[in-house]
């Protein structure tokens, strides 16, 4: 696998990570339609867990066969795609070689309102199905944080003994400040983010941020330094720019379904002001196949540029 100067430039970011890891991060950045450009868009498929079955998959019913979502994510040219350990397991052999796969860690689910979620598969059994890396995710903020934090930096560990990256979903939930609007201030989404930066993710995983400020003592900071926060593009910029100045990778949800214009806006917007890439699920597989297809070539080249 030649890699191209871009991905060469990225790998050197991650100065202490093993060839192994190294070689399997190396594989995700180019594989697909956007290999070797240093960006990603990733197929995610926990919905089911999350939400429950008929809430995820009823709207194209295809979506409850897992073998949909793989041949979906290779038909599509994305760089990987992430699931729970049952819907990676029933497709594995038929199709784990033809795209780099992502095994979620941890999931919660919608019969419990606690902040937390519940450990869904290992290391040892990404490492079995051929995995590129593993995929968990914290709720910064939550009573159960610093638990899931813990659990987290072991798990990283744990992956690159053997070789594999770590993804980190980091959405900060609870605590004092955050209420709806405040799960996605900027300043909320920067904190998350470099959290998970700084408990070793390879790529972390936010949502778009909005222009809210939530922290006061924070609020104080960007009003005082003029940091701009504008325009979703400037956001992104500064999302970026608190993931090590732009030294960790990092990729954006692409939320409930929206429509097709408002998804493109905002995936353009992102691009413009520095992102990896995306993670969009929803938004894909609750759309026909044909439609999604379509629409997953129309973010491809977005962030080809």
């Amino acid at each position: 696998m030649k890699l191209t100067p871009e991905v060469k430039r990225i790998l050197d970011n991650y100065e202490t990570d093993s060839a192994a890891t190294k070689a399997n991060l190396a594989r995700l950045l180019m594989h697909g339609k956007l290999g070797g450009t240093g960006k990603l868009l990733i197929l995610p498929v926990d919905q089911g867990m999350e939400h429950g079955p008929a809430r995820s998959f009823a709207a194209n019913p295809a979506a409850y066969d897992p073998h949909y979502h793989y041949k979906m994510a290779i038909d599509a040219g994305l760089s990987a795609y992430a699931a729970p350990l049952g819907a990676l397991e029933c497709g594995a052999v038929s199709y784990g070689n033809q795209i780099p796969t992502i095994l979620k860690l941890n999931n919660a689910n919608s019969l419990s309102d606690i902040k937390n979620q519940a450990i869904t598969g290992s290391v040892q059994e990404a490492a079995r199905l051929g995995c590129v890396g593993i995929g968990y995710t914290i709720y910064p903020g939550s009573d159960y944080c610093y638990e899931q934090m813990d659990f987290l930096q072991e798990l990283i560990r744990e992956a690159k003994a053997a070789g594999l990256i770590s993804v980190v979903w980091s959405y900060p939930r609870g605590g004092p400040f955050l209420d709806k609007a405040g799960e996605t201030a900027v300043d909320i989404c920067a904190y998350a983010a470099h959290i998970a930066a700084q408990m070793g993710a390879h790529i972390i995983k936010v949502k778009p941020p909005s222009d809210h400020l939530c922290l006061p003592a924070a609020k104080k900071v960007y009003e005082d330094q003029k940091i701009d926060i504008s325009t979703l593009a400037k956001r992104a910029e500064h999302i970026m720019q608190s993931s090590f100045a732009g030294r960790r990778l990092v990729l954006f949800s692409g939320g409930e379904q929206t429509n097709d214009e408002t998804l493109y806006n905002t995936f353009q917007s992102l691009k413009d002001g520095g992102a990896t890439g995306a993670i969009i699920g929803r938004n894909t597989f609750q759309r026909k196949r044909e439609d999604a297809l379509a629409m997953l070539e129309k973010i491809v080249n977005i962030f080809k540029g």
